[in-house]
């Protein structure tokens, strides 16, 4: 009627290491696919963004200033922006956030206003 101490210590099987193995590659898939791959795709875009920028652009710095290429050195990673009238800056060009080409208009996220 009792149970002995053998029967009841019984340690699980291979199944269990096999299914923790399989569920540790299913969440590092889901880790991979959710956060690492868009990352690198947003890295990737934003490099791309940045080595075609050229004389003229208006661009969006780090610190959030607004200015117009004046000079950019192919062998270089700096920019030369101007910032206001006789205020020019260079600017490392990974340090820019936005580039946004000569005829493109400013995007506006304030709502505009709607007329009665």
């Amino acid at each position: 009627m009792f149970i002995s101490p053998a029967f009841a210590q019984t340690g699980a099987g291979p199944a269990a290491d096999t299914s923790f193995l399989l569920m540790m590659l299913v969440v590092m898939g889901i880790f991979y696919f959710v956060l690492i791959r868009p990352q690198q795709q947003r890295q990737r875009e934003h490099r791309e963004l940045v080595n075609k920028v050229r004389r003229g652009d208006t661009v969006v710095t780090s610190g959030g200033m607004i200015g117009k290429v004046v000079r950019v050195a192919d062998n270089s990673d700096e920019v030369e922006v101007e910032l206001a009238d006789n205020l020019k800056v260079r600017i490392v060009k990974n340090t820019l956030l936005d580039v946004r080409s000569k005829g493109e208009p400013v995007k506006d996220t304030a709502a505009a206003p709607t007329k009665s």
